[in-house]
């Protein structure tokens, strides 16, 4: 995402200051979410939330349920949320969640929590 970022900044010829404000994430939240599983026992699941940039409007993103999930891929959804949301004029802002978890292991009840 910074790659391509940097690229179009260059580009588009975005001033710098405005350039080191989108580079960044506002916020970036890093969260323990216990669960309790069927068989009783507890699982601590680790959650991220990168909240972009707000210049446009409140900040829009959903949550991501995968093992794999990372902060760093949290981030750069996050931002392409506050890219798409400008291309396309909609009043909002860049966010994005995440929680690692494998919601394909889990019973019905597990996985909508």
């Amino acid at each position: 995402m910074l790659a391509r970022f940097d690229l179009a900044a260059k580009k588009l010829e975005l001033n710098p200051n405005v350039y080191r404000v989108l580079r960044v994430p506002d916020r970036e939240l890093i969260v323990s979410v216990p669960v309790t599983m069927d068989d009783g026992n507890v699982e601590v699941f680790t959650g991220y939330r990168v909240q972009h940039n707000i210049a446009r409007g409140p900040y829009k993103g959903g949550i991501r349920y995968a093992p794999d999930v990372t902060l760093e891929e949290v981030k750069a959804l996050a931002a392409w949320m506050t890219w798409k949301c400008a291309v396309v004029n909609v009043p909002f802002g860049g966010a994005k969640g995440g929680i690692r978890c494998n919601p394909a292991e889990m019973s019905q009840g597990r996985s909508r929590r």
